[in-house]
């Protein structure tokens, strides 16, 4: 009888660790549905800010919802998603170099040669500012295995 308790405490521990740790099923950084927090990808290249986008502006790109400001800014992602589409899939591109998801503050962002990169908050941007070229080339090596991770750090 011992040894079903200890074998029904540690399903329900494995269970509730589970449920806890936030998971996503594609390769771009949502939650409930949609990506980036909601943020217009191409009002980084425009206005070189962070842009909320609007329910009634939106497209899908790699089995996720982008929201835009715009019209126009929905119309230049569909002709062109892979270059307004953040690298790494939203996800912070400072935690890619280290070898993980991490989640993402759409303030905490670089354009750089023509590329979109999120970080998890300014504290970390600020890390990632001190070697770019360093940090896209280790998130670029990591990025083709940890694209099919679920776990993502918050």
């Amino acid at each position: 009888m011992m040894k079903h308790h200890r074998v029904l405490a540690c399903a329900v521990m494995l269970l509730s660790v589970a449920l806890a740790s936030p998971t996503f099923a594609g390769e771009v950084f949502e939650k409930d549905g949609i990506a980036i927090n909601g943020y217009d990808t191409v009002a980084y290249f425009t206005e070189m800010k962070a842009v909320k986008g609007l329910g009634h502006y939106r497209a899908e790109y790699k089995g996720a919802v982008f929201l835009f400001a715009s019209a126009a800014n929905r119309d230049a992602f569909l002709e062109h998603p892979e270059k307004f589409a953040p690298q790494y899939g939203g996800f912070c591109a400072y935690g890619m170099a280290k070898g993980y998801k991490a989640a993402t503050d759409p303030a905490a962002f670089t354009v750089v040669g023509d590329k979109l990169y999120l970080n998890y908050n300014g504290t970390v941007r600020a890390l990632w500012v001190l070697d770019i070229p360093s940090y896209v080339k280790k998130a670029d090596q990591h990025w083709p295995e940890v694209r099919h991770s679920f776990h993502v750090t918050y």
